[in-house]
C-alpha cells in the first residue's frame, strides 16, 4: 500500500478528475466511443450540481466545434467521448462516466456522474459556467542547501503573469512531482484568484530529493557551522527563490500534518523575506499526543502503517496484511516481535524501543518547546476531530502565545478531521454542521491572512482565536483560548450513583465504586470492526472519531454514565480535563475516556437517532502517573488519582440530548495492551507478562472522579 498521510483536494469528484487516472482492471475492456453529430450535444450543453453532496461544484458542459467538454469549478476542461446517444465518459483513461437525464418530454433535466460513487446532478442553467482555471508555467529546481544537498523543487509561474507576485510555498515528504497547474486550481481556488508563485518542495532525503531523511528532525547545533535542519533548508530555499523568480520579496509557508510541522520550524531563525506562515495540524509532540504517542500509550498501528512506509523506502513504501480485519492481525503478534522486525527497517522503531519515556529523545522533537517566539504572523489550524494531530496545533498556538506580544499569533479551530478543512467541511460522517465550514474558512480567513501579509491586499479582521462550536454550529470569535472566564464558570460533570452523571459532587461516604474485568487477550475495539487497513480502500480510519460509540453498548469492560434529558442547552468551551479516582488488581493501566453527546431517539436526523457522538476522548497510561520522564508502578488496590487532559473542545449539548461518559482500559489495536502489570519496558515485555485486572472507578464524596469544563452561563 502507497502511503499518502494527506492530500488538500477540494472535494472527491475533484480528486478523481485532477489526480492520476484510475487504472481500469485488466478483465474490463476499454469504452468505445461511437459516432454522433456534434449537434446531439448541444442539449446537454450547461450547468449542473449536486447541491446536497457536492455543494459549491459546478460541472459546465460545453461544446467547441465537433468536440464536447466537461469542466468542474476551478479545472481545465477534459474531453469526453459518447458512449450512447445519452451516456459519455471522461478522457484520457475512463476516469468516470456521465448519463444525462431527460423528463417525460424529451428535456435535459440533470445528469448521473459516476466515479465509483454516484452523484446526482440537477442542471441549473443552459450555458457553462465562466471560465476561471489559471494556466501555470511548471518549472522544475534541484535547489542547492549550504551543505550541497539539492532539493527537488516545482514551480508554478502563472503563465499571464505581469506583475512582480508573492511566493507562496509547501514543503513536504510526501512527494510534489504531481504538482501541476490543474491540480492547484482545484486545491486552492481562493489563493489562486488573488495570484502567487507557488512553490513545492520534496524534503532531504525523500522522493525526488537528495540527503538523508530524519523523522521530525531536531534543531541543529548551531556552534556547527555545517550543521542543517529543516529551519535552514526553508531558509536556503527562500534565498534561491528571491533570485530566480519575478516576486515581490515576501513569501509565505503553509502546510498540514508533517508539512504543518515544516511551517513552525521555518519560525525558528526565519529568513527576513518570510512574512507570514500557517501551520496547519502540525505534529508538534509525537510521545505526548500526536501520531506515536498519547500519554505514554502507543500508537501502534499508526506507527506501524504511517512510520514504516515513510522510513523504509524514498518514495512510499509498502505494508502487506494477511488478516483482512486488523484486529486479529494485531492480536496475534506480539509488540516485542512488531518492534524488532520493524526496527530493521524503520528509526522511529528502533526509538521506541530505547527511548520508551518522554525523554531527551523526544523532548528534542517537541516543536512546542523551541517554537516558542516568532516575528512572523502565524495562524494556527486544527480540527476538533483530528484523528492524527489534534494536540499538535493546540500546543504550538499555547507555547506561541506565551510571548505573542503584537497580536501576530492567531487560531482557528474547526469541525474538522485531519486536514479536513482543504474540503467541503459540512459533514462528517452522519454528523452535519449546518454550512460549508472549509469553505468559509479558505475565504474568510485563510485568503484574506496571506493577502495582508503577503500582498498589502485588504485588511485583516481575524480574531484572536476563531473557534467552531459544535452542536449549536456556529463561529465563535475569543480574545483568548481557552475561553475561560468571562461569562463561562468552571464546572464539572460528576459520575454519580445509578449510572448518572450529574453537575452536583457526590455525597455518599465510603468506597463507592463500580468495576470491570480488563483482559489483554480481548480487548475493546476502537472502532467498529472489520478494522482495515489504515490507508487502504474502505478504510474509517479518517472520521473514527465521530464514530457511533453505540457500538460498544453491550461490552461489560466499558462503563457508561449517563445525564438525565437536559431540559435547557448546555455548552462547554476550552479545556476538558478528567480527574479520574481509580485503583486497579494489577500494578499498570491504561485509563480511556469518553466525553460524548448522546442524540434523543426521535431526532430529526433519523440517522442520528441515539446516536454517541465524541466530543472529547483521551487514554492515559498509568505508569506516568507521577512523571512522563520517570515511570513506576502503581500499588495494587489502591486508590490512585489520574489528571487527564482531553485537550478540549466548544460544544453545545443540546436540548433533549443527554451527557454520557464511557471509560474504559483497552482501545485496541490503535493503541497497544497494557500488561497490566508494571515491566521496565513494554516494548520488550512478552506476552506472558499480560494479566487480566479488575478495574474500579470511584464515585464518593472523598473520591470523587469527573470531567472538569467551564460552561456558559
Amino acid at each position: 500500500m502507497k502511503i499518502a498521510r494527506f492530500v488538500f483536494l477540494a472535494s472527491l469528484a475533484i480528486t478523481s478528475i485532477s489526480g492520476a487516472s484510475a487504472q481500469q482492471p485488466a478483465t474490463i475492456p476499454a469504452p468505445v466511443a461511437i459516432k454522433i453529430a456534434p449537434e446531439s450535444f448541444d442539449p446537454f450543453v450547461g450547468q449542473y450540481e449536486d447541491a446536497a453532496n457536492l455543494g459549491g461544484t459546478v460541472f459546465s458542459f460545453l461544446r467547441e466545434g465537433e468536440k464536447f467538454y466537461l469542466r468542474v469549478t476551478n479545472q481545465d476542461k477534459i474531453e469526453i467521448l459518447p458512449l450512447s446517444p445519452n451516456k459519455f465518459f471522461i478522457t484520457p483513461g475512463n476516469r468516470g462516466d456521465i448519463e444525462f437525464v431527460r423528463d417525460s418530454s424529451g428535456k435535459v433535466t440533470g445528469a448521473i456522474f459516476d466515479q465509483g460513487t454516484a452523484y446526482d446532478l440537477k442542471k441549473i442553467a443552459n450555458t457553462p459556467a465562466p471560465d476561471t482555471h489559471v494556466a501555470y508555467k511548471r518549472t522544475e529546481a534541484m535547489i542547492p542547501m549550504r551543505d550541497g544537498v539539492k532539493l527537488f523543487t516545482v514551480i508554478l509561474t502563472p503563465e499571464a503573469q505581469a506583475e512582480n507576485l508573492p511566493i507562496y510555498m509547501e514543503r513536504t515528504p510526501y512527494g510534489v512531482a504531481g504538482s501541476s497547474s490543474n491540480r492547484i486550481n482545484s486545491s486552492k481556488p481562493e489563493l489562486v484568484r488573488d495570484g502567487y508563485i507557488f512553490v513545492f518542495q520534496d524534503i532531504r532525503g525523500r522522493e525526488d530529493s537528495e540527503g538523508v531523511f530524519e523523522m521530525l528532525r531536531p534543531l541543529r547545533d548551531k556552534r556547527d557551522p555545517k550543521s542543517i535542519d529543516e529551519s535552514t533548508d526553508t531558509y536556503d530555499t527562500i534565498e534561491y527563490l528571491l533570485k530566480n523568480t519575478k516576486n515581490n520579496g515576501r513569501v509565505g509557508i503553509c502546510g498540514v500534518s508533517y508539512p504543518g510541522w515544516l511551517a513552525a520550524v521555518a519560525l525558528v531563525d526565519p529568513h527576513p523575506a518570510l512574512k507570514a506562515s500557517s501551520p496547519q495540524a502540525p505534529v508538534t509532540d509525537l510521545w505526548m499526543g500526536d501520531d506515536f504517542m498519547h500519554h505514554g500509550a502507543f500508537r501502534q498501528t499508526y506507527a506501524h502503517q504511517w512510520a514504516v512506509p515513510l522510513e523504509s523506502a524514498k518514495k512510499g513504501g509498502d505494508i502487506e496484511f494477511n488478516e483482512p480485519d486488523l484486529f486479529d492481525w494485531y492480536l496475534k503478534k506480539s509488540l516485542p516481535e512488531l518492534v524488532d522486525e520493524m526496527g530493521k527497517i524503520s528509526h522511529s522503531w528502533r526509538a521506541f524501543k530505547e527511548h520508551p519515556t518522554w525523554d531527551s529523545y523526544w523532548q528534542a522533537k517537541a516543536t512546542n518547546l523551541y517554537v516558542t517566539d516568532t516575528s512572523v504572523p502565524t495562524l494556527v489550524v486544527g480540527g476538533w476531530w483530528d484523528q492524527e494531530d489534534m494536540y499538535g496545533p493546540l500546543n504550538l498556538y499555547k507555547s506561541l502565545e506565551k510571548t505573542d506580544k503584537d497580536n501576530q499569533v492567531n487560531l482557528v479551530m474547526g469541525p474538522w478531521n485531519h486536514g479536513g478543512w482543504g474540503g467541503r467541511g459540512r459533514k462528517l460522517q452522519n454528523v452535519d454542521f449546518g454550512s460549508d465550514t472549509g469553505r468559509w474558512f479558505r475565504s474568510e480567513i485563510l485568503a484574506p491572512f496571506f493577502a495582508y501579509h503577503l500582498k498589502g491586499k485588504g485588511t485583516l479582521k481575524v480574531p484572536e482565536a476563531s473557534i467552531f462550536r459544535s452542536g449549536s454550529n456556529k463561529w465563535m470569535s475569543y480574545d483568548q483560548w481557552p475561553a475561560n472566564g468571562g461569562s463561562f464558570q468552571k464546572s464539572a460533570f460528576y459520575l454519580n450513583a445509578d449510572g448518572k452523571v450529574t453537575l452536583q459532587k457526590p455525597t455518599a461516604n465510603g468506597d463507592v465504586a463500580d468495576s470491570y474485568i480488563s483482559d489483554p487477550a480481548n480487548p475493546v475495539p476502537y472502532r467498529k470492526r472489520p478494522i482495515l487497513q489504515t490507508y487502504g480502500p474502505g478504510s474509517t480510519w479518517y472520521t473514527w472519531l465521530v464514530d457511533d460509540q453505540s457500538f460498544l453498548s453491550d461490552r461489560k469492560d466499558v462503563l457508561k454514565w449517563s445525564s438525565d434529558v437536559l431540559t435547557d442547552d448546555l455548552t462547554i468551551t476550552g479545556d476538558v480535563i478528567a480527574d479520574l479516582f481509580a485503583s486497579t488488581t494489577g500494578s499498570d493501566s491504561d485509563w480511556v475516556v469518553k466525553l460524548i453527546d448522546v442524540y434523543p431517539a426521535d431526532d430529526a436526523d433519523p440517522k442520528m437517532s441515539n446516536y454517541q457522538l465524541m466530543v472529547a476522548e483521551e487514554i492515559f497510561r498509568g505508569r506516568y502517573y507521577k512523571s512522563f520522564e520517570k515511570p513506576e508502578a502503581i500499588k495494587p488496590n489502591a486508590v490512585t488519582e489520574y489528571s487527564i487532559n482531553m485537550r478540549g473542545n466548544d460544544h453545545t449539548f443540546l436540548k433533549g440530548h443527554r451527557i454520557m461518559v464511557q471509560v474504559q482500559s483497552t482501545w485496541f489495536p490503535l493503541y497497544n495492551r497494557n500488561p497490566q502489570k508494571f515491566v521496565p519496558n513494554i516494548f520488550t515485555a512478552p506476552m506472558s507478562e499480560y494479566q487480566s485486572a479488575t478495574q474500579t472507578i470511584y464515585r464518593s464524596a472523598k473520591y470523587p472522579s469527573h470531567i472538569n469544563v467551564a460552561i456558559a452561563q
